[in-house]
């Protein structure tokens, strides 16, 4: 009996020293919870995609409730969500462009010329070193390995014959897609913008169409008949400035390989 009495007041002692220790130390290390970052943090979706180009959904509503980021810095959350947090803030809520990512290649499997073929693991980064940087003998075209498909955590990005394809409604614009593709392809566009080149070949003409069908040529009549300016050649391919374009059709029209498209899903 004794024994048990004492095993009790041991366990009971070690239970208060702990009680207390507990209780010291949260009066010792507290720290100070600011209510506006909490209630930001609750409107963000908590994807941590680091779309917004902070490390965390939680780091972002610190920087946020610390007037160093904006209200619509989270483009997962879309408008609504910058609505909710400029509501938080009592500010009136910022105007958000909403954005999209588009494949700058039509390189699929149809189309491309292949100098080997390829046997090993589905990533776009090892192949991306193999000789030629992969199978297809465009080296700046869509590997087709699917290593942007994987890193998208909204199910916005598929493969298509041996080229990725975005899916316009399911994107959130996080940019993880952008990230993952070791040839730079992926582009984020305003969801709105009406004509995108999908190609990003830096070849001339003759060595363009030996690889591909439907590369772009760098012959220049983009460029030539835009009014706005917006069509700019730069190292043989051409490329559309978003902000400047009026969707007026004509590079699109002129365009001898056809790989200046609408956007569409």
């Amino acid at each position: 009996m004794t024994a048990v009495i004492l095993a009790a007041v041991i366990i009971g002692s070690v239970g208060l020293f702990v009680g207390l220790f507990l209780g010291v130390s949260e009066k010792i290390f507290y720290v100070d919870v600011d209510e506006t970052e909490v209630k930001i943090r609750e409107c963000l979706p908590g994807n941590n995609c680091g779309g917004c180009g902070f490390a965390s959904c939680d780091d972002l509503a610190k920087k946020i409730a610390g007037g160093e980021a904006k209200s619509t810095a989270c483009p997962v959350g879309g408008e609504e969500c910058a609505k909710n947090i400029a509501a938080v803030l009592g500010v009136a809520p910022e105007e958000m462009e909403r954005k999209v990512a588009v494949v700058k290649c039509m390189g699929s499997c149809d189309v491309s010329e292949f100098i080997y073929n390829y046997y090993g693991e589905n990533d776009c980064h090892r192949v991306a070193m193999a000789p030629g940087r992969g199978a297809k003998a465009c080296a700046y075209g869509c590997l087709g390995l699917g290593s942007c498909v994987r890193a998208c955590r909204f199910d916005a990005i598929h493969l298509k014959d041996g080229k990725a394809f975005v899916s316009r409604e399911a994107c959130k614009a996080c940019g993880m897609c952008v990230e993952a593709c070791p040839n730079n392809l992926i582009e984020m566009v305003p969801y709105d913008g009406q004509y995108v080149v999908q190609c990003f070949s830096q070849e001339k003409g003759k060595t363009v169409k030996e690889m591909c069908k439907v590369g772009c040529i760098g012959c220049g009549l983009c460029e030539k008949v835009c009014p706005s300016n917006a069509v700019t050649m730069t190292n043989n391919i051409a490329s559309i400035d978003q902000s400047k374009c009026t969707a007026c059709g004509l590079c699109a029209q002129k365009c001898p390989s056809h790989i200046i498209l609408k956007q569409y899903d």
